[in-house]
């Protein structure tokens, strides 16, 4: 697939896989799918560093609203 900044930007499309048809086959939603894109462009857009903090931040905010469900749950059980 060749390059194009905007549909196709190199640092989502090398390998086999293009990071959103991942995303969308696999149906992540919004936290997860942050998470995935960030750890996949690590090293090819942007400090790579940087790149996991913020798959971090993501995979983090996920995990705190998953907790907080379920302490919800737990309260009304």
């Amino acid at each position: 697939m060749t390059s194009d900044p905007v549909n196709h930007p190199s640092h989502y499309t090398f390998g086999k896989f293009e990071v959103i048809d991942v995303i969308e086959d696999w149906d992540l939603g919004y936290h997860l799918g942050n998470a995935v894109k960030y750890i996949a462009r690590a090293g090819h857009k942007d400090d790579e560093i940087q790149d996991l903090q913020k798959a971090r931040f993501y995979l983090d905010r996920y995990i705190k609203l998953l907790e907080e469900a379920n302490v919800s749950l737990d309260k009304h059980n």
